[in-house]
């Protein structure tokens, strides 16, 4: 049995409480939370793959001193980071480094083609939710992190959800210009406004000052071509971008046009799973979606795998 599958019966076993929010609560063995991204995981070319702990690298490559050449560099409180539950690459073995290694795992398998054809577009990573407060900003956080410290991968880890932007805020650094400034303003150039952190193989990308058409240049062509830029500069780099919940925003559907895999956080024992299949309804185009389930009480002598899902975040 595929972990996604043990997922499937985990979160059918514990949503079937509806949601405040609806007032609908499909329990009956139709509402299958994960149907459409089973069926469409299936269909993917992905292996399962088994955890194997990595140990963190600090240098720099070249390659990123190119790209980011006229970058900040900021350090991240790594000791907040751990208090708060955040995978923290100097922090000695935890659980929740080694199930964020098992998440990872498939995704970067997917993304190079380690073991099995290698998805389209697979660097291309989308972090969601259904709405907000699932957690899926600190899962993008733990993912990035947990990436940066393979040996031979670098991550760019781009906020987004350019409504309510949360990342700067986690990492505890300093963001004014980002990703929706580089698209209005043609003279600005990208490495202008990327943060270097001292997790050397970590780049952020940060939202940007607000703008009312956000949506819009999401959609538009210079996003494409910044998406192309930075999937394909790069073989090693792993993009991961926070987005904005699914059911909150259009902004989200956008996005989920140019990536080759999603991750899709959903809230143990709160989010329905009407929540979830309209969520999923609003992905058109990206084949590989997984579900992450989050915030799930510990159930002694349960499956380790079920681990993979975390019962952490806010």
């Amino acid at each position: 049995m595929s972990i996604i599958e043990k997922a499937a019966g985990k979160i059918g076993a514990g949503v079937s409480r509806p949601m405040p929010q609806d007032g609908n609560g499909d329990s009956g063995p139709d509402a299958s939370l994960i149907e459409n991204a089973l069926n469409r995981q299936r269909g993917s070319h992905a292996a399962p793959f088994v955890a194997t702990p990595v140990e963190p690298m600090f240098n720099a490559t070249d390659a990123d001193a190119v790209l980011e050449g006229n970058s900040q560099v900021q350090s991240i409180n790594l000791a907040r980071l751990h208090r708060m539950g955040v995978v923290s690459p100097d922090a000695e073995k935890s659980q929740i480094a080694e199930e964020f290694r098992i998440i990872k795992r498939p995704l970067i398998a997917n993304a190079f083609g380690l073991g099995a054809a290698r998805v389209k577009n697979g660097n291309l990573i989308m972090v969601t939710s259904s709405l907000p407060g699932e957690g899926k900003s600190f899962c993008a956080i733990n993912l990035a992190i947990s990436m940066a410290m393979e040996m031979d991968r670098t991550v760019l880890l781009i906020d987004a959800d350019v409504a309510k932007p949360r990342i700067p805020e986690y990492l505890g650094i300093h963001a004014d210009k980002g990703l929706l400034d580089v698209l209005q303003d043609k003279d600005l150039k990208l490495s202008d406004v990327l943060i270097r952190t001292d997790i050397a193989k970590l780049t952020v990308l940060p939202a940007g000052r607000t703008y009312k058409r956000a949506t819009e240049l999401l959609a538009s062509a210079a996003m494409t071509r910044l998406v192309e830029d930075i999937g394909n500069r790069y073989p090693d780099r792993i993009i991961l971008f926070d987005s904005p919940p699914l059911l909150a925003t259009s902004e989200s559907s956008v996005l989920a046009t140019h990536m080759g895999q999603i991750v899709m956080v959903v809230e143990a024992e709160k989010t329905s799973q009407e929540a979830v299949r309209e969520a999923l309804s609003h992905i058109q185009s990206c084949e590989v979606v997984g579900m992450l389930l989050n915030k799930t009480t510990p159930t002694p002598g349960a499956d380790y795998y079920y681990g993979y899902y975390g019962s952490y975040g806010k």
